[in-house]
């Protein structure tokens, strides 16, 4: 009988170090299963940032990199203007990313470089300790708000996929969700499109996936799904926020 679901061969047997509940080792598997689809992790290299997933790279068989933190997409950068025929991305949080990478990730998007990003939105800095991040809530409590972020003082969460989707250059913004198994899979589709993207050199590929971090939220793996549900995708809603053939037909 053939089989109906394996582990894909990009993923490693590595025992997971994420908590409980995290949803990271779910996005780990889209990745590999896209790369595994597209046949091409013998010339696939990841950027393992600062982070939950600083060791990303236990988790998978093909090539790494480790940047300092925020500055995936600089490394990003450089191997794909030396290798262009290398599939790059960068694998990076919220804190990373939104925080001190932002000065990178905008100026990499705004550039056009053609590699791509996978960015997990968990609201807070995971680990590190469950601070306050670009991208944590109004009102949500963490170790650096614990009444709550207050938006009079330091400003609305972020909107990273809406902030690089408003660049003039083309590239593919989408945002996710790994919350449900009918998300799961339209992230599936989506992470595989950003890698179809770079395979055929077209653009910039940027895919943001809403995700969960129960540890530092200080909630059980069911109820932070409901809280990611109910608090986060009103106000960040998913879909694609731009693709290169719109920004062609504009």
């Amino acid at each position: 009988m053939a089989k109906a679901f394996a582990k894909p061969i990009c993923l490693s047997d590595q025992e997971t170090h994420y908590c409980p509940g995290c949803t990271h080792g779910v996005i780990h598997r889209l990745v590999a299963e896209a790369i595994d689809d597209l046949e091409i992790a013998g010339r696939t290299v990841g950027i393992a940032p600062v982070g939950c997933a600083v060791i990303c790279y236990n988790y998978f068989t093909f090539d790494f990199q480790e940047a300092a933190h925020g500055r995936a997409p600089a490394m990003a950068t450089g191997i794909k203007r030396v290798r262009p025929d290398l599939i790059v991305f960068t694998y990076q949080g919220d804190g990373d990313l939104a925080s001190i990478g932002m000065g990178e990730i905008v100026h990499a998007a705004n550039r056009g470089e053609k590699f791509t990003t996978v960015f997990v939105n968990n609201a807070v800095y995971g680990m590190t300790g469950g601070q306050m991040a670009p991208t944590t809530m109004p009102n949500q409590k963490t170790t650096t708000s614990p009444f709550g972020r207050n938006v009079e003082e330091v400003g609305m969460p972020i909107r990273v996929a809406e902030l690089l989707a408003s660049l003039a250059t083309p590239a593919y913004i989408t945002r996710q969700t790994v919350l449900s198994p009918k998300h799961i899979l339209k992230a599936k589709k989506a992470i595989r499109q950003a890698f179809q993207y770079q395979v055929d050199n077209r653009c910039f590929s940027f895919v943001e996936v809403v995700s969960t971090c129960p540890t530092n939220w200080g909630m059980t793996p069911a109820d932070a799904i409901q809280w990611a549900e109910k608090t986060m995708l009103p106000y960040y809603p998913l879909g694609d926020l731009k693709t290169p053939e719109s920004v062609e037909e504009a």
